[in-house]
C-alpha cells in the first residue's frame, strides 16, 4: 500500500523508535513512583530534553500529553477563564473549535478570521482588524490540516505582542516539518503538538510548551507533593496528572533525535518534492482541480485536491482499491473548508512523509488520471 494520510498519522516510523517501545515495555517502571523507576524517570527528562532543544524552550516548560487535542484544551482552559473573546484564524482544526463553542453558554465570543487560500498579508490584515476590536485570547494554526497553508506564524506572534493578546499556537502540522523558535516568540503561551505525526512517534502521545502559566485539565497523583490537596504550583508536573505514557514517550524521544538529525528543512524539502511531483504530473488535466500556492512558497508538502462535480470520499475510496490510501472530506476542519470554498464536497488530502518514495508520486498521478477519464465516461 502506499500510504499517504500521514498528516492524520505517520505509519511509517524510524526503525529506533519501535524498539525503543519494545525496550520501555522489557523495562518499565513508573516514573517518580517507587525504587524501580530510574529507566522512566532518565526516559521522560531525556524526551523533555530533545523536545526543548527542537523548539528553543527549556526541559521544564515541555509538558508530555496524550495527542495535540489533550495540549490545546489545557491551553484554553487556562486561557479561556474570564475571557469574553477569542480570536481565531478561519483554518482551525475542531479541537480549537469544539472547546471554544463550548464556552460560548458562558459568555466567550469566537471571531473567525475569514482570508482566502495563500494569502499569507491578507490574512494578517484582517487578523490586526479582529485584535483591534478586542480580545483576550488568540489560537492559531502554524499549518492548515487540510491545505498544508502556512499561516505567518511569527508575524501573527508579533501582532498578538502589540495588542496585549496571548497566543496559543496549533503546531499539529508543523512539528518536525517547519522550524518553530519557541524562545523567538514573544506572546505566545503555548504551543500544541502531536508526537505521532511529523515527530514520528507513538499514537497516544503530544507535547504542550508552556511558556506561560498553565491551569491543570486532570487532578491527581504525580509522584510530587504528596501531602497537599492540590496539584504542584511548577511546571510539567502541575499539568501531569496520572501514570505517563513511558512506552509512548521512549518512541517519541527516538522520533525526536530522528527529526533533530534530518532537521526540519530536509524532511519539508522532501515532502515538497513529492507533491512537486504530483503537481507536474497533473499539470495538464484541468478536470482535477488541485490547492496549491505558486511554488508552494506557503506551502508544505500537504495537498488537497477533487475531481470536478466529484464527491471527495469517493475519490478517496477509489483510489485506495487502487492501493493508495489518503483521506476524503472534511477532516475534521470545516472552518478551513468554509475559508478555501470546499464545504461542499470536502477534498481528497494527500499528505507524504520522510519515509514516502517519490516514485509513488507518478502511481498516483495515473490514479488519478484513471478515476478522471471513468468518470468522464459516465
Amino acid at each position: 500500500m502506499i500510504y499517504l494520510d500521514n498528516a492524520a498519522t505517520t505509519v511509517e516510523k524510524p526503525p529506533k523508535v519501535i524498539r525503543a517501545v519494545e525496550e520501555a515495555f522489557r523495562r518499565g517502571g513508573n516514573a517518580g513512583r517507587g525504587e524501580g523507576s530510574g529507566y522512566a524517570g532518565e526516559t521522560l527528562l531525556a524526551c523533555r530534553t530533545e523536545a526543548a532543544a527542537l523548539f528553543g524552550t527549556r526541559p521544564e516548560r515541555v509538558a508530555f500529553t496524550f495527542n495535540a487535542t489533550h495540549a490545546l484544551n489545557i491551553a484554553i482552559a487556562s486561557l479561556a477563564r474570564g475571557a469574553r473573546r477569542a480570536v481565531i484564524s478561519g483554518y482551525e482544526h475542531n479541537a480549537v473549535r469544539r472547546p471554544l463553542a463550548a464556552r460560548a453558554e458562558a459568555g466567550l465570543e469566537t471571531a473567525v478570521v475569514r482570508s482566502p487560500l495563500f494569502e499569507p498579508e491578507y490574512f494578517l490584515f484582517m487578523f490586526e482588524r479582529a485584535l483591534e476590536r478586542g480580545a483576550d485570547f488568540a489560537v492559531c494554526t502554524h499549518v492548515s490540516n487540510v491545505f498544508g497553508y502556512i499561516l505567518p506564524i511569527e508575524r501573527v506572534d508579533a501582532l498578538c505582542e502589540r495588542y496585549g493578546v496571548p497566543l496559543i499556537v496549533d503546531a499539529s502540522q508543523s512539528a518536525g516539518v517547519l522550524p518553530l523558535d519557541a524562545g523567538g516568540l514573544r506572546a505566545a503561551r503555548f504551543i500544541c503538538m502531536p508526537g505521532h505525526k511529523s515527530l514520528y512517534g507513538p499514537q497516544g502521545t503530544g507535547l504542550l510548551i508552556c511558556l506561560g502559566d498553565a491551569e491543570p485539565l486532570l487532578y491527581g497523583g504525580t509522584g510530587q507533593d504528596s501531602r497537599a490537596d492540590g496539584m504542584p504550583d511548577y511546571l510539567p508536573e502541575r499539568l501531569e496528572a496520572g501514570t505517563q505514557n513511558l512506552h509512548g514517550i521512549a518512541g517519541l524521544l527516538e522520533g525526536i533525535r530522528y527529526v533533530r538529525r534530518r532537521t526540519p528543512e530536509a524532511i519539508l524539502a522532501h515532502e515538497r518534492a513529492f507533491t512537486e511531483r504530483v503537481l507536474d504530473g497533473l499539470r495538464v488535466h484541468p478536470e482535477i482541480k488541485t490547492y496549491s500556492a505558486r511554488g508552494l512558497f506557503c506551502q508544505t508538502g500537504m495537498l488537497s485536491l477533487e475531481l470536478r462535480g466529484g464527491d471527495s470520499e469517493t475519490l478517496a475510496h477509489e483510489l485506495m482499491l487502487r492501493g493508495i490510501a489518503t483521506r476524503g472530506g472534511l477532516h475534521c476542519a470545516p472552518l478551513a473548508h468554509e475559508s478555501a470554498g470546499t464545504s461542499e464536497r470536502g477534498t481528497v488530502r494527500i499528505s507524504p512523509s520522510d519515509f514516502t518514495r517519490l516514485r509513488d508520486a507518478d502511481t498516483l498521478v495515473d490514479a488519478l488520471r484513471s478515476a478522471a477519464r471513468r468518470r468522464e465516461m459516465c
